[in-house]
């Protein structure tokens, strides 16, 4: 009897010695407490309305149809954005502050921003609510090529465990819509998936300029269950190396290795270039970079399921 008690308290004393030792560490502004919040007027064209978009950053009011600048050392972009398209002024807004608990949250939103104006456009185009690690370039001046206008990652030489976060999920279970402004909507058959990712790279530029990636550390995973309350501090475990052969392993895990569908980022000539990952590195190398991104849905660009929400909180490294 001893010697059960004896082994259930040392074991007690080993999982309570290994939480002690975790160091959790919340990514700068990943409380999501604070936000900057932009009104701008849209072209009288299209009804001259001034709309409000939203920000990760420190609280503060922004005036006037300029371009966004990162406020008070905040990592974070979104994928509302401030577009002049043909000269006309419009605003696209699918991430919003929430309250959760005591405090602040994200809201990530699927949703067709609508854009009209006799003789000159007339398009919807579908949006899903994303907040990346990185910087978005505005004014947008076309549907073109997205990810050239989003510089997708930052500076970063550790190791993390686990990406940590509070979730909550209202998926719907109809069909996607594909509406890119040009062209008539399209459906496709299945559902949409809201998404979570960490990437570590190891990158590095030729003399031509261009960026290369050897990817460090892999955390990915899809989510298409509506939850009924807060799922708090869930876990993406980081996999470090080639993890081909590892189990729970899904082909959208993989290494992004074509130009279109590469993320983007500026090389030291100031030029906005595709990050092509090469090959998965060592299990031990040090990555160069790290890329953090939620979104509301996981396609292609234009692609989703509208009225998906995800609600995102609390985001944290884990050591």
């Amino acid at each position: 009897m001893k010697k059960v008690i004896f082994t259930v308290m040392a074991a007690a004393l080993t999982a309570a010695s290994s939480m002690a030792a975790e160091k959790v560490v919340l990514l700068k502004f990943g409380d999501f407490d604070q936000w900057v919040t932009r009104h701008i007027k849209e072209s009288s064209v299209i009804g001259g309305n001034t709309k409000t978009i939203y920000e990760i950053g420190p609280t503060k009011t922004l005036d006037g149809a300029t371009a966004y600048v990162p406020q008070g050392g905040s990592p974070w972009a979104t994928s509302n954005v401030y577009a002049k398209v043909m000269g006309v002024v419009k605003t696209s807004n699918a991430v919003f502050p929430d309250t959760h608990g005591s405090g602040k949250c994200v809201k990530l939103t699927t949703m067709l921003e609508h854009v009209k104006a006799v003789g000159v456009i007339n398009m919807d185009v579908l949006v899903n609510g994303s907040i990346f690690l990185g910087r978005m370039f505005e004014p947008v001046s076309s549907t073109k090529n997205p990810y050239s206008k989003m510089e997708m990652g930052v500076p970063f030489t550790q190791r993390p465990k686990y990406l940590q976060f509070d979730y909550k999920l209202t998926a719907p279970t109809g069909d996607r819509t594909y509406s890119s402004g040009f062209g008539s909507q399209k459906t496709i058959r299945g559902r949409d998936y809201s998404e979570v990712f960490i990437l570590l790279q190891r990158r590095w530029e030729d003399e031509k300029g261009n960026i290369h990636a050897a990817r460090v550390g892999t955390g990915r995973q899809r989510f298409g269950a509506t939850t009924a309350n807060w799922v708090n501090k869930h876990r993406i475990e980081v996999k470090y190396g080639d993890i081909t052969k590892t189990p729970g392993y899904q082909s959208y895990m993989g290494l992004i290795s074509t130009k279109d569908r590469a993320y983007y980022a500026r090389n030291s000539k100031g030029k906005m270039v595709p990050v092509i990952e090469e090959q998965w590195d060592d299990a031990n190398a040090t990555p160069t970079h790290m890329l953090v991104m939620a979104s509301s849905g996981c396609g292609t660009a234009y692609v989703g399921t509208i009225g998906m929400t995800f609600w995102i909180d609390n985001m944290a490294l884990v050591y």
